[in-house]
């Protein structure tokens, strides 16, 4: 498991403390639980100064995932892990959503509304908010971290492939002379935009080579656009044949693989428009932020021989990259589930008000999205639930659990364990 983050009486971030060492100090009551997600403690009794090493949070930037991990330079220890999901397209979702439901309304057949769609001004950097968001819940995670860890620096993922690089592979200066660095670039790039498979016979999980669509021996060029991704067999057999004679007999292939070789990657061109505001934001905080490109992190979680996962990803970021020690552990795994909807009520699918929405947040002290255990003595749904809850009015909740969805709980077997955040957790 990730180390357990530690506070002194202050609310000073100390050095985060193996798992074991926190359960004795809380059986001792020596410590306190101060924070469920990351689980953090506070220590009881004042202790003298103890010096503090120094971690540096690292940041794996995407769109659907972000992952994070804290790294300590000297010894190379990751001593925590996350991955955060974004809900970005929920937010686009919901708009195009809220976009429809208005243009129907104005369409009908009731009194005159002429179109309102140039009233708006956008500002310098404006983002739309399903790019915003991604935005703001780094931020979010960045500020919880540096409260509870000492964090003395960032690693940012600024670039997701160095463009310039793969345009100019001679290209000359201290912060190119990786070696083979050139080629990760472009492998990975390549990775991603082919889905990671042949693109002459869609076959997976073997050696892929970098192959060119139109052949340099018929006037290819050596540009990006003009790659792709073989096996070693397809590329034997296609040799110098132009494509579209190659794929004579696979038209529908062919015009798939011209289709794809134009278009941009989705994700990527998502995360390239929202790196220059996080790297802003995350420059605000005043501490000293590196930066790196995605064929670095795949150059050096090759180099250790890592899996790939968002975490991982995350403390391979930068040229600070020491060796790692990963041993035990295991991500936090955060969910961004927003704060819930300022509708006064919901709607059909016409647009009309189908229910009530309550005023009213609390019900028995609790709101929905607060994570409670809740422990039934008595009745048909005796046990121990532990989950994100549902309020009801009548103060009977329904909690969402890891095996599925418990409805009618009442409030009197349930106690909060984390307060709604926006966020929900998993382990």
């Amino acid at each position: 498991m990730s180390k357990t983050l530690v506070l002194d009486t202050n609310k000073k971030p100390l050095d985060p403390i193996h798992p074991a060492q926190a359960r004795q100090l809380l059986r001792n009551k020596k410590a306190a639980i101060f924070r469920r997600f990351p689980f953090t403690i506070i220590l009881k009794k004042t202790c003298p100064d103890i010096e503090v090493s120094p971690l540096r949070l690292k940041i794996d930037p995407g769109a659907k995932f972000t992952g994070m991990a804290l790294v300590n330079d000297s010894t190379g220890e990751v001593v925590f892990a996350a991955e955060l999901k974004h809900r970005g397209f929920a937010i686009r979702d919901a708009l195009t959503s809220r976009r429809q439901l208005r243009r129907v309304r104005r369409a009908r057949k009731t009194r005159y509304r002429p179109h309102r769609f140039l009233n708006r001004t956008r500002p310098d950097g404006w983002l739309a908010p399903s790019l915003q968001s991604r935005v703001e819940n780094i931020k979010t995670w960045v500020e919880k971290l540096r409260k509870f860890a000492p964090v003395e620096a960032i690693s940012q993922e600024l670039i997701r492939f160095d463009m310039q690089l793969m345009s100019n592979p001679d290209i000359q200066g201290k912060e190119y002379q990786q070696g083979t660095l050139a080629g990760y670039e472009t492998r990975e790039y390549l990775l991603e935009k082919w889905n990671r498979e042949c693109a002459y016979c869609s076959v997976k999980d073997v050696p892929f080579q970098v192959e060119h669509i139109h052949p340099r021996a018929k006037g290819g060029s050596n540009s990006i656009t003009n790659l792709t991704l073989s096996c070693e067999k397809c590329n034997t057999k296609k040799g110098t044949k132009d494509i579209k004679e190659f794929l004579k007999k696979d038209p529908a292939r062919l015009q798939k693989i011209l289709k794809q070789a134009k278009r941009p990657l989705a994700d990527a061109a998502a995360v390239n428009t929202t790196r220059w505001a996080l790297f802003r934001a995350l420059k605000d905080t005043g501490l000293p932020i590196e930066t790196g490109s995605g064929g670095l992190t795949k150059f050096n979680r090759s180099q250790q021989k890592l899996a790939k996962t968002h975490w991982i990803d995350a403390a391979c970021v930068g040229h600070s990259t020491p060796t790692l020690n990963i041993k035990g552990i295991k991500p936090l795994l955060i969910t961004a589930n927003g704060h819930g909807s300022r509708q006064s009520c919901r709607t059909d699918k016409f647009g009309f008000p189908s229910r009530y929405v309550p005023r009213f947040k609390f019900v028995k002290g609790f709101q929905t999205g607060d994570i409670v255990k809740a422990v039934v003595t008595a009745g048909k749904k005796m046990g121990e639930y532990f989950g994100r809850v549902a309020i009801r009015t009548n103060g009977t909740f329904n909690i969402s659990t890891s095996d599925g969805l418990v409805q009618g709980i009442s409030h009197k077997y349930c106690s909060a364990i984390h307060k709604k955040d926006g966020y929900n957790y998993a382990n």
